[in-house]
């Protein structure tokens, strides 16, 4: 099984961070990985994401759990468990007000062996996001 994760901690609260990751109008102003996505992050939504590794292509992807402010999962894949992509976004409230934030994408599936052959180490874009999150919500 393939995966990729990151945590940070945000020296903003919960609801900061939650407000700016579900704001997908505004993403690629601080993502610098990410061109687009069109739809509304949202519960049970359907969402597609365009990235600037792969900008001609579309990834759909289902928001399937949604629990403001403290995360959400997206899923998105082949049909009948062939294979799957599940994306979880984690905010954990701090003692001193700030967040801890951790984003984890994990394959899986039948066909996950043959197709994560094709996706790329996402290390780096994780570690993008995660600093572009963290510098947009300490803004203000």
């Amino acid at each position: 099984m393939k995966s990729f994760r990151v945590t940070t901690t945000i020296a903003a609260p919960p609801q900061r961070v939650w407000d700016i990751i579900t704001d997908g109008e505004r993403a690629p102003e601080w993502d610098p990985n990410l061109l687009r996505i069109e739809g509304r992050i949202a519960p049970d939504e359907l969402i597609k994401v365009f990235t600037k590794m792969s900008p001609e292509r579309a990834f759909p992807v289902k928001v399937v759990d949604f629990d403001p402010p403290r995360g959400m999962r997206w899923t998105g894949g082949m049909p009948l468990g062939l294979f799957a992509g599940n994306r979880t976004f984690t905010l954990t409230p701090l003692p001193d007000g700030g967040t801890e934030f951790h984003m984890e994408e994990v394959f899986s599936g039948l066909m996950a062996p043959l197709i994560t052959r094709s996706i790329p180490d996402l290390s780096g874009a994780f570690q993008q996001y995660a600093a572009g999150l963290k510098a947009r919500a300490e803004r203000g």
